[in-house]
């Protein structure tokens, strides 16, 4: 996905249709002169929907095109014929976009799966035509209802990027080149720091036909809970991966000390991240030999399951999909399982 095509970030303008008015018509025909009333309900406003999209991965739709409006429904009319109602607007959105208000930051709602409608600003109602009106007192009511106006307001559309697996780590740690190796994605490589501007996605092709999605995330640097460089829109994305993936260089300086700064960052921006499932990869491992590893065996975290990587040999790749995908099965059966006794209760 080139750079300048992802957008995760949006800030749009909508306006829902206004409901049509009622009538207030009464009926006439031969030998009929004054009929009673049977003036029809206007139509409905037009809705404006967010409608999930699984083959949609950015924004980008909404950059050049910021204002969007509904239809509106057109008016009542006689033989209480209800007036037609404005077209809907549905908005495609990939899955992992959050709406938010953008006056209160109030969230609306998530959009998750894919043909998930949400209405996110409703049309105006029609109006009651004078049909409705009549009564044992007011048998010619000459007044009818106008159309309920649509709602304006600025929206904000914000994408968490939703994977299986998201790959954290400082910049420059081989998460890219991993991700060119285990999946069919075809990052942007080279050996300087924040080659990954925007996170990439890949599908690891597992054993009998299974797979599961891998987003590698722009590198974090310390201090991005506090938004330093684009820290807060890298963090950002790391909320809807399901296992997160720490790589760290097995031949970097100070392992130790590389982890406690990816913890203390995610655990800053939220404290939740920590919940998630964790492995480290311990990338470069064709750099290393056996006996460094041994060696520096105690400057390993303990408390969570590593294993070396190498992109170059493929030293521990099968190892780490067979990991993976392990964590995330256990994962969704714990949360149907948690799903199902709300349900229950």
């Amino acid at each position: 996905m080139a750079k300048a095509n992802f957008v995760d970030y949006v800030k749009i303008n909508l306006t829902s249709g206004d409901g049509g008015a009622g009538s207030r018509h009464f009926y006439r025909a031969k030998g009929i002169p004054k009929g009673g009333p049977d003036g029809g309900d206007g139509g409905r406003g037009g809705h404006i929907i967010l409608r999930g999209n699984r083959n949609l991965w950015t924004l980008l739709q909404f950059k050049y095109k910021k204002h969007i409006r509904a239809e509106h429904g057109q008016r009542g009319s006689e033989n209480n014929k209800t007036g037609s109602t404005g077209a809907d607007v549905v908005l495609d959105v990939p899955l992992g976009t959050i709406a938010r208000d953008a006056e209160t930051q109030e969230i609306l709602f998530e959009i998750t799966r894919h043909g998930e409608q949400q209405v996110i600003l409703e049309g105006g109602r029609g109006g009651l035509g004078n049909s409705h009106f009549k009564s044992s007192t007011n048998q010619s009511p000459d007044y009818a209802q106008p159309g309920e106006p649509g709602t304006e307001g600025w929206y904000i559309l914000e994408l968490k990027v939703l994977a299986d697996v998201g790959l954290v780590g400082l910049p420059n740690v081989g998460k890219s080149t991993l991700l060119s190796v285990v999946t069919a994605a075809k990052p942007e490589i080279a050996n300087y720091a924040f080659t990954t501007l925007v996170p990439n996605i890949g599908m690891v092709q597992y054993r009998d036909g299974k797979s599961f999605a891998m987003a590698d995330i722009p590198g974090i640097i310390k201090g991005a809970h506090e938004g330093k460089g684009l820290g807060h829109r890298f963090l950002r994305h790391i909320e809807r991966n399901a296992t997160l993936l720490f790589c760290i260089p097995a031949d970097a300086d100070d392992i130790r000390g590389q982890y406690r700064i990816l913890l203390s960052e995610l655990r800053n921006y939220n404290p939740e991240l920590l919940d998630k499932p964790r492995v480290l990869a311990l990338t470069r491992a064709d750099m290393v030999d056996e006996e460094l590893k041994r060696l520096r065996a105690g400057e390993i975290p303990d408390d969570l399951p590593h294993l070396y990587v190498s992109a170059i040999t493929g030293e521990g790749i099968t190892h780490l999909k067979d990991l993976l995908y392990k964590m995330i099965i256990e994962e969704r059966e714990y949360y149907d399982g948690v799903q199902l006794s709300m349900e229950e209760e």
